[in-house]
């Protein structure tokens, strides 16, 4: 979907992006970074709104140097700041972003409708946008991206200032879009565990490098594997009997075992052991690096990796 070779871009003596050369393929990709990684600078890029000082792009088979604006008629994008017009009520809105993109007045309408009801707006749509509040804006700004149907989604914080149930709500719109509707999708956000949920594909920038770029799967999977199990009740019974039965085991967090190992035997061990400790088992999985580990190991090997090229 997205193609970078050895793309810069310098402000002045700033340098924001060093060689980015990556690939994001088709799919739910989380571009993550910390606050001055150059995430803004490189979505600014691939939009066509900002030239790069060196290097080569293509978004969606087309050059973002030479066929920006083809791209933009390809892509939703839907930023992190509110970016509405006065006095436009939320249907209306909606409809303006679709006549952009050179729908007719009717279709138009009639697609703002159908958007804003799998957005959950309800009678709301009527009102100005001024008087909205920050989860109806996110809305807003969501159905504005997804009202002319593009084949690739960029939205830079989509679950900001939502609350726990449309937060939830806003992630399986995104999963449903990409499983059901083929759409591709970067999600640019600081929430983690968004990140981990519908993710399939991960970039992490960090003081303008690509510090990471691998699926989600992959960055998952501890260098050892383990299963992870969640007990009723105490679990000093199954770590003896574990231990007995040569297993390496120990204790985890929220009253978790952590076996090493996820062999078939392996498993039925575990499950032998419970039944001749009385121990019950909640909950058999393997272990998982979590995506705050994943983020912090690589901001710090790059600032590392900064410092040495420094000295």
């Amino acid at each position: 979907m997205i193609e970078l070779r050895g793309v810069t871009k310098a402000f002045d003596r700033f340098q924001a992006l060093h060689d980015i050369t990556t690939t994001i393929p088709a799919g739910v990709t989380g571009l993550l970074g910390p606050n001055g990684a150059g995430k803004s600078t490189l979505i600014k890029i691939l939009l066509g709104l900002l030239k790069a000082s060196a290097g080569e792009a293509q978004v969606l088979g087309f050059d973002v140097w030479q066929q920006s604006k083809t791209i933009r008629q390809l892509v939703g994008y839907m930023p992190e700041d509110d970016c509405y017009l006065p006095t436009l009520s939320g249907v209306e809105s909606v409809q303006f972003a679709a006549r952009l993109n050179s729908m007719p007045a009717i279709e138009a309408l009639r697609r703002a409708h159908e958007i804003l009801d799998f957005c959950g707006a309800g009678q709301e749509r009527y009102r100005t946008v001024e008087t909205y509040s920050t989860g109806m804006r996110q809305k807003l700004k969501f159905a504005q991206a997804l009202v002319h149907d593009p084949p690739l989604l960029i939205l830079d914080e989509p679950t900001s200032g939502l609350d726990p149930d449309e937060r939830e709500a806003m992630l399986n719109r995104i999963r449903m879009l990409a499983q059901r509707h083929d759409k591709s999708i970067v999600i640019c956000t600081h929430i983690l565990p968004d990140v981990q949920q519908v993710s399939d594909h991960v970039v992490i920038l960090a003081a303008g490098r690509v510090s990471i770029a691998n699926s989600l799967a992959a960055l998952s999977r501890p260098p050892v594997p383990a299963l992870e199990v969640r007990l009723t009740g105490p679990r000093e019974r199954l770590l003896v009997e574990l231990a007995s039965r040569g297993l390496d085991a120990k204790r985890g967090g929220n009253d978790s075992v952590i076996v090493l190992g996820d062999s078939a035997d392996c498993v039925r061990a575990i499950w032998q052991a419970a039944a001749t400790s009385d121990s019950l088992i909640r909950s058999l999985t393997p272990t998982r690096n979590s995506m705050e580990a994943i983020f912090l190991d690589a901001v710090r090997s790059s600032t590392r990796g900064v410092s040495d090229a420094d000295s």
